[in-house]
């Protein structure tokens, strides 16, 4: 009962445009979410990344440990693709992810703009989290692909194309270069 109350509080993220301001702040999500949850639901919220550890952990969830997984196959899959390209080996643990993953990495990977390569996988990973979104829009699984959602329209518009090309650059120029460097966001 206590999940109708919280999503009934919650503004759409639906049809928001790419540059448009947000209608709630991460921390606010945040601050509802222990008003209203238990433990055992916010103890789940604690494990919402767009960043996922190497190997499956059970986060008490079947939503998340389906992002999990799939954010996961899209990370090996990027590794793979790039690695081919450089002819270096890549250890994707036997892992056997589905086409489209394989298809979105080399289209990311073949994209000039560093940028545009990046709006393109986050386009990606918001088709898999809508093909994920739960039937049923008052219950905790809902809650957690809302908190998903929020990260990553958050994560679209943290981009800075200036830092972005100066860090680019950076990089390019230390591989080119011969140097070891490492970029700290």
């Amino acid at each position: 009962m206590a999940e109708y109350y919280l999503i009934s509080q919650l503004p759409s993220l639906d049809g928001i445009g790419e540059n448009a301001p947000l209608p709630i702040s991460e921390e606010h999500f945040t601050e509802l979410c222990h008003r209203f949850l238990g433990k055992k639901s916010l103890a789940a919220m604690r494990k919402l990344t767009l960043s996922p550890p190497k190997s499956a952990e059970s986060s008490g969830s079947s939503f998340i440990d389906a992002w999990n997984e799939s954010e996961r196959n899209l990370r090996f899959a990027l590794g793979k693709v790039r690695a081919e390209k450089l002819r270096k080996p890549f250890d994707t643990k036997n892992r056997i992810f589905p086409v489209e993953y394989s298809k979105a990495a080399s289209a990311a990977l073949e994209t000039e703009n560093p940028m545009e390569a990046e709006k393109y996988l986050n386009h990606f990973r918001l088709g898999i989290l809508e093909a994920l979104r739960p039937m049923d829009s008052f219950s905790e699984e809902y809650i957690f692909y809302y908190g998903l959602k929020l990260k990553l329209l958050l994560r679209m518009r943290r981009f800075d194309t200036s830092t972005g090309e100066k860090a680019y650059k950076t990089i390019y120029d230390s591989i080119v270069n011969g140097d070891r460097l490492e970029v700290i966001p």
